[in-house]
């Protein structure tokens, strides 16, 4: 008996896509019996294009928006099977058939009467020579691969006939199976709904095939059913609600209890597994695919329904899975495929063969020469430097939000105490160490990111040494570093780092959570960065609209680290406070504009003028000279405007121009104090950023010149060297405020006692004018660079506690009848240091202090230390000292810390690289075959 076909042809909002595929259709070699159009919920005018083709029946499926759902609802009222002998055909309205399909699957299915389901080879609508869909199994784990995607037709699967599964469009299906198997399974809407009914028709005893000779052109079918697309990360999340759902459903009864508790802790593994494999859009899908499958309503029914027609076991099915071999095999075609195409790489400098090595090398021996008199250091000090907590837990005690000796109250602790806690932690026997290493190694790890940041965007490599040359004897980082000031030399050593990883961020999310991580270390090292920084970001991010959400995401941790202290400032109205340097308030003398524009940060040329003096020159003439030195640097980063490739200079150039506006307005700001003179922002940040678009610009030139550029390079940097010739030798002559340290921030004696005794009161003064001195109250140790905070030297009001303090320290510092003893007791003070003098002009006011405390009776005088004058007090009466929350023990702490730790968590997660490399010998072969096939 000949079989009936029944062709069920599916729209919704198909209009576009129908006339091919009703003509196709009634092109059919052999064409179907019948024909039910069915209208699934369409906004366009596809059920009148259908009813002009005159099918034989005509269904509205009101309320079905689903391939499925639409079929079963036109199966309800069509005309009920006549036959045994009976196949549906199920189309979309973007299947069109070629004129032999149906008869292919007719044949394959009437010489196998064991076959139920055929399925046809789909090939895409807009190129047929591309295989889109042919086969569909699972992997062990039960996630849906397809076997055949997007692959050249060249009839290499065309042997392939038993499958697990086939794709919906254009599947010929015996009506009977059909009906007793209950259709599609009503959870499924779109992704696995075939391959489902396909596996059930498995286990009820029947075959399912593919037809190679049947081919069906498809936009998409019932995956994307009358939408235009569908986000990789909805389409993740349909599948793995899929797989969740087939998973209870296939599932042993006895284990779908454990199945069901395990979907959200399974949810927060595979959550951390797309982070690691760089899908966070993926996230927010496993989650939702995860609570959609516990509350999943459709389990029970579709148990009972596969319950009622299964014949087989899973043993039946299990050939036809996807092995761990062959799922291996298939992602490594896939990477292979996906792999970049080495022949048309642009060829940049290499590091080792094009100069990158020796530039880093000579930068390290002039480290060395700089800094030898470090080597043998426990630490250093002097300047806004300081030592260390002692202990690696000490230093992490101080992050987040918790109890600070010189606020003298709980309060958020800057960013920087985060970038202080992993650079000590790298150290962890003697975390100050890990701040001489950084001295020693500074200006080779500059050049070594200048010299990469350049390469990456140049041809010449020339270009590359220039920069990283200009970039390691900047001005503004040798200052900085003789000027202790850490925080600009960290953000001077990173500032390219992040430039590299931004500029590759908007196609990766491994660089943009590593820029992410490196923006967060910047701004909390240089808070003055942050707008010139998220200036940039924002122009970059309307360069390159489709990375939106990977660019955003690079000023979040940067974001989770200033919160609680842009909170805390915000409350107390010092909204600006946040932009004060961290480490130790250091009043300075600010620059002129003509200075900061040769890139001096303390007032002066650079050092040359001081240089010229001690050598009996005219002093005079050192602007002059350090002019003469830049110009022709100067000049090759204005001539980067006017030679081709000039678009590459412009972001450089802004910039520079950037970090010049962030330099003058930080001359001018003043938020934090250092006794009664007021502390300005250290301008050198902003000059980094300014030389790094100088730089840049430069880069650019000297790539456009091409083999006219080695005159104008040998001159600029013959200019640059000399310029670093005066800074350079302050460093090595050991001219500046940073000098070796022995680690100790209090006098030995005190460390001494503090070892015996926790929470130890030191009352340190210090003499800041003729007529003004500071105190700090020190507990244990002392109060190291990772405790300082610019909450306490931005405070415009003195708390209840420095205010008692500063009477004690007013009183002991000069004869009356205040009761210092009482005082003393009940702060549990036990020593009082003098530091050294700092100011000749207040040497007066100092020796009188000395006087009156050596006059004081209460106070033994130990003597002269190297951190100052020490007396002890020895009638200390020993009592408990109310200690301060830690930055653990309290709810803000414990909330800080959680909320911080998760999203650079999250971000280190994304950071960690997992793309694998193609081997240089396979990627050179498949180079040149693709050429020769170009040539042919």
């Amino acid at each position: 008996m000949q079989p009936r076909v029944t062709a069920v042809l599916v729209a919704r909002n198909g209009a576009k896509y129908l006339p091919r595929t009703l003509a196709a259709i009634a092109a059919q070699t052999r064409r179907p019996d019948s024909v039910i159009a069915v209208d699934a919920d369409s906004s366009d005018n596809s059920l009148a294009i259908m009813a002009e083709s005159a099918p034989a029946q005509i269904a509205d499926a009101h309320g079905q928006r689903t391939f499925g759902g639409a079929i079963s609802s036109a199966l309800q009222t069509a005309a009920p099977q006549a036959s045994e002998n009976e196949w549906l055909w199920l189309l979309a309205h973007d299947s069109a058939p070629d004129p032999h399909a149906l008869s292919a699957l007719l044949g394959a299915v009437e010489i196998a009467p064991s076959v139920a389901v055929a399925g046809p080879k789909l090939v895409r609508w807009d190129n047929p020579s591309v295989i889109s869909n042919f086969g569909e199994t699972l992997t062990p784990l039960g996630r849906s691969v397809g076997l055949v995607n997007d692959e050249l037709d060249q009839a290499q699967h065309d042997v392939q006939t038993d499958t697990l599964g086939v794709a919906g469009a254009g599947m010929l299906v015996r009506r009977q199976v059909w009906a007793a198997l209950g259709g599609f399974d009503p959870k499924l809407t779109s992704v696995d709904a075939a391959l489902d009914f396909c596996v059930r028709a498995r286990l009820a005893g029947h075959r399912v095939v593919a037809v190679a000779d049947a081919r069906v052109a498809s936009s998409g079918g019932p995956e994307l059913f009358g939408k235009r697309s569908v986000s990789a990360a909805a389409h993740n999340r349909v599948q793995r609600f899929a797989q969740l759902h087939r998973r209870l459903v296939y599932a042993p009864g006895f284990t779908v209890p454990l199945h069901w508790l395990t979907l959200l802790p399974l949810a927060i593994l595979r959550s951390l597994g797309h982070l690691v494999a760089k899908r966070p859009t993926a996230v927010a899908g496993e989650f939702a695919a995860a609570f959609a499958a516990i509350f999943d309503g459709g389990v029970v029914a579709a148990r009972r329904n596969l319950r009622r027609n299964k014949r087989l076991g899973f043993a039946a099915v299990d050939p036809l899975r996807m092995s761990w071999a062959e799922l291996r095999e298939m992602r490594a075609h896939e990477r292979h495929g996906d792999s970049p195409d080495a022949a048309f790489e642009v060829a940049r400098p290499k590091f080792f063969s094009n100069g990158g090595a020796w530039t880093v090398l000579l930068a390290g021996i002039l480290g060395m020469l700089a800094f030898s008199r470090f080597v043998d250091a426990a630490a250093l000090s002097g300047g806004a430097l300081l030592p260390l907590s002692t202990t690696v837990s000490e230093l992490w005690q101080h992050v987040g939000y918790g109890w600070n000796d010189l606020a003298q109250q709980v309060v958020a602790a800057d960013p920087f105490a985060v970038v202080l806690a992993v650079l000590g932690s790298l150290t962890f026997w003697n975390p100050s160490f890990s701040i001489v290493l950084l001295y020693l190694v500074a200006l080779p790890l500059a050049a070594l990111a200048a010299w990469l940041c350049a390469a990456s965007i140049s041809e010449r490599t020339w270009a590359p040494t220039i920069a990283a040359a200009a970039w390691t004897v900047a001005p503004s980082f040798l200052v900085s570093l003789g000027e202790g000031q850490l925080g600009a030399v960290l953000a001077h050593i990173l500032l390219p780092w992040l430039v590299l990883t931004v500029l590759r961020a908007a196609h990766n999310w491994a660089m943009a959570a590593l820029a992410a991580l490196l923006f967060a270390a910047i701004a909390a090292s240089a808070p003055s960065l942050i707008p010139a920084l998220v200036i940039a970001m924002v122009a970059w991010i309307v360069l390159r609209p489709k990375a939106t959400h990977r660019l955003l995401w690079i000023v979040i941790p940067a974001a989770a680290l200033f919160t609680p202290l842009v909170i805390q400032q915000w409350a107390r109205g010092n909204f600006w406070a946040i932009f004060a340097d961290p480490g130790v308030p250091v009043a300075r003398e600010a620059s002129a504009g003509w200075q900061l524009a040769i890139g001096s940060v303390v007032p002066g040329s650079n050092g040359w003028s001081s240089l010229l003096a001690t050598l009996g020159l005219n002093d005079r003439y050192g602007p002059l000279l350090v002019a003469l030195m830049l110009a022709p640097f100067a000049a090759l980063a204005l001539m980067s405007l006017f030679v081709p490739g000039a678009r590459r200079a412009v972001p450089s150039l802004a910039l520079a121009l950037l970090g010049f506006v962030t330099a003058v307005a930080a001359t001018h700001v003043a938020v934090s104090a250092s006794g009664e003179s007021e502390v300005g922002i250290w301008a050198a940040p902003g000059l980094s950023l300014y030389w790094l678009g100088l730089s840049g610009a430069v880069t650019v030139a000297i790539d456009s010149l091409d083999r006219h550029a080695t005159l104008p390079a040998v001159v600029a940097l013959l200019g640059i060297l000399g310029l670093s010739a005066a800074p350079l030798w302050s460093l090595a002559s050991g001219m500046t405020a940073v000098e070796a340290s022995n680690g100790r921030l209090l006098p030995a004696f005190v460390a001494a006692e503090s070892t015996q005794r926790d929470g130890l009161g030191t009352l340190q003064l210090t003499v800041t004018s003729d007529s003004t001195i500071s105190v700090d109250l020190h507990r244990g140790r002392g109060s190291g660079l990772d405790e300082q905070s610019t909450l306490a030297a931005t405070n415009t009001e003195l708390s209840d506690a420095e205010v008692r303090n500063a009477t004690l320290a007013g009183n002991i510092a000069s004869r009356s009848g205040y009761e210092i003893a009482r005082e003393l007791n009940d702060l549990q003070v036990a020593f009082v240091v003098l530091t050294p003098a700092t100011n000749a002009d207040a040497s007066e006011t100092r020796q009188r202090i000395i006087e009156a405390l050596d006059g004081n009776s209460l106070l033994n005088p130990i003597g002269d230390t190297a951190q100052g004058y020490l007396w002890h007090y020895p009638d200390l009466r020993e009592k408990e000292i109310p200690v301060g929350a830690s930055n653990t023990e309290t709810r803000w702490g414990q909330i800080v810390l959680a909320g911080q730790g998760l999203i650079f968590g999250l971000t280190l997660l994304l950071a960690i690289p997992t793309t694998r490399r193609r081997r240089l010998k396979a990627a050179k072969a498949e180079s040149a075959v693709t050429v020769i096939e170009a040539n042919e």
